[in-house]
């Protein structure tokens, strides 16, 4: 499949406002979203977002105003994001799984005016958090709640309230504020997981937005005909920045799961004829066993985006994604920063994280020198362009995270091989430090996925009195496989120096596996496994 031409059909547009309108004109009757029964077009979002926009201008929301958004994945959701952002607010994205200590942290540390919310998401009761906060004497800059749904409490705005035409005059001030905002203005305050520290508020702007995930598209080769399943929450920057966008900048349809089931996704998938995969590896193995599954309900997929191994991301070539592409990025980096080619050789696309995207320049260095390291030498990875604004209220953080040259310093460890690819090999803070030597876990995890039986490996440093640190490996095996534990480590000892080869091994189904809301394995609940496990 050919590449599609880029310069005559890239968005003029560097602003989200002038987006929106930009892509109702070019395709006004092509579906832009569907979900929980709702369809839009791309005339329908625009004239949505310029109702709730010229509502939210005139209940008094102004240009750098933060409005938080907290709800699953709704066609209110989007609409709520694209009207915030056209008036120069900015969007928070809040984490629909939080508690309400951490639901007060983001709030109050965003300082958002307004919450736009669907009050109630799974098990999760926001209103009883926000009312248990208050009465702790917390969010006093929280003004109000714009509720979606059909149970607004006293005193809340109905998002009915928000879905009029605006009259002349009040269309005119909303039009003036949209020509106020400017491609360099902050769009989003997205939080990060916070696994070991209070979450950071990451600020991206508009330009990035537009101008990043086009190239994003551009590697994947979506085209306006494609139809992209979304189950990934859009809180994450995996929906609201690199799946929203990519397909939006476009002209493609979103099609919005509120919350994934694999069951329900696979009747979406066929149902609408989906085109496009983002997703992570447990959410494509709960997809390709549950029940259901059958190869046909996949045959409008073509590819996509996705991470992990080799074998994880084989698997969905083997069932008809035959463009599936690697990626490769942070909440910081807009994203991605490299992603494969569609056309890519298909064991570049299973093993390496693609070429830095136009708009990037990606060094790999050396922590210890700060020198730029030879092809095939394992450095940080650094990244120039497309990056964060800055850590909101954090000055520190933000100088910190720039070296000396400008580049973000991601904190993971990554190659560039001969071919201008770039390959990771783990986070630094993941270094195991065993007989004095620090070790990639990623190096390890290499070579055990090399046995024909292990679909994936996870690394994890066990206490040692005489090495200090040894490696504990998890080993996930592939369907149907049998796994003799002897032979895994007859493969170590033939790849791995001593020091190198794990001490313990523990095989776990991939369904069975501790992962974060992310898809991210959980490396600190399989230290606690094995230390639970008696092996040590």
């Amino acid at each position: 499949m050919q590449k599609p031409a880029a310069a005559e059909l890239a968005p003029k547009s560097r602003t989200i406002p002038d987006l929106v309108s930009e892509m109702a004109r070019r395709y006004p009757d092509r579906e832009a979203i569907v979900g929980s029964g709702e369809r839009l077009t791309y005339r329908d979002l625009d004239k949505a977002v310029t109702q709730v926009a010229s509502f939210l201008l005139e209940q008094g929301v102004r240009k750098g105003d933060k409005i938080g958004v907290l709800m699953g994945n709704l066609p209110q959701w989007i609409v709520a994001d694209f009207a915030i952002t056209s008036i120069g607010a900015v969007m928070v994205g809040v984490n629909t799984w939080v508690t309400a200590r951490e639901l007060g942290y983001v709030l109050e540390h965003s300082d958002t005016r307004l919450l736009i919310t669907t009050g109630r998401f799974l098990r999760n009761d926001y209103r009883a958090m926000i009312s248990e906060l208050r009465s702790e004497g917390r969010l006093p800059l929280l003004e109000n709640v714009l509720a979606v749904g059909a149970d607004p409490q006293p005193g809340e705005w109905r998002w009915s309230d928000a879905q009029r035409d605006p009259d002349p005059a009040a269309l005119a001030r909303l039009n003036v504020a949209r020509s106020a905002v400017m491609p360099d203005d902050p769009a989003y305050i997205l939080y990060t997981s916070g696994s070991t520290a209070l979450p950071k508020g990451v600020v991206v702007q508009h330009r990035g937005l537009i101008e990043n995930m086009w190239e994003i598209g551009q590697r994947q080769h979506v085209t306006h005909n494609d139809r992209l399943w979304l189950a990934v929450s859009l809180f994450w920057g995996l929906g609201c920045e690199n799946a929203l966008f990519n397909l939006f900048t476009h002209g493609g349809c979103i099609v919005l799961q509120e919350s994934f089931d694999p069951e329900v996704a696979l009747e979406l998938i066929e149902r609408e004829q989906c085109t496009m995969f983002y997703g992570t590896p447990n959410m494509a193995e709960a997809l390709l066993s549950t029940p259901g599954y059958r190869r046909e309900r996949f045959k409008s997929m073509r590819g996509g985006a996705t991470i992990g191994t080799p074998d994880q991301i084989r698997r969905l070539v083997d069932e008809g994604l035959t463009e599936i592409c690697n990626i490769y990025g942070l909440t910081e980096t807009y994203g991605n920063c490299s992603v494969t080619d569609a056309s890519d050789d298909l064991e570049l696309r299973l093993g390496s994280i693609g070429k830095p995207l136009d708009g990037f320049d990606i060094r790999v260095v050396d922590c210890a020198t700060e020198q730029e390291c030879a092809q095939g030498d394992i450095g940080e990875i650094r990244v120039k362009g497309h990056v964060l604004k800055e850590y909101y209220k954090d000055p520190e953080r933000t100088r910190e995270v720039f070296d000396s040259r400008g580049y973000f310093r991601t904190g993971d460890l990554g190659l560039f091989g001969p071919t201008g690819h770039l390959f990771f090999r783990g986070r630094i803070k993941e270094m195991i430090k065993t007989g004095g030597m620090n070790v990639s876990p990623v190096e390890v995890e290499q070579v055990l996925t090399s046995h024909p039986g292990v679909m994936a490996a996870y690394c994890v440093p066990l206490p040692d009195p005489e090495l200090e640190e040894v490696f504990g490996a998890v080993l996930v095996p592939k369907p149907g496989a049998v796994i003799e534990l002897e032979a895994v480590q007859a493969t170590c000892a033939k790849a791995l120096a001593r020091y190198k080869r794990p001490r313990h091994l523990m095989l776990v189904e991939e369904r069975d596996l501790p992962l974060t809301i992310t898809g991210k394995v959980k490396k600190d609940d399989l230290i606690r496994r094995f230390n639970e496990s008696g092996m040590l």
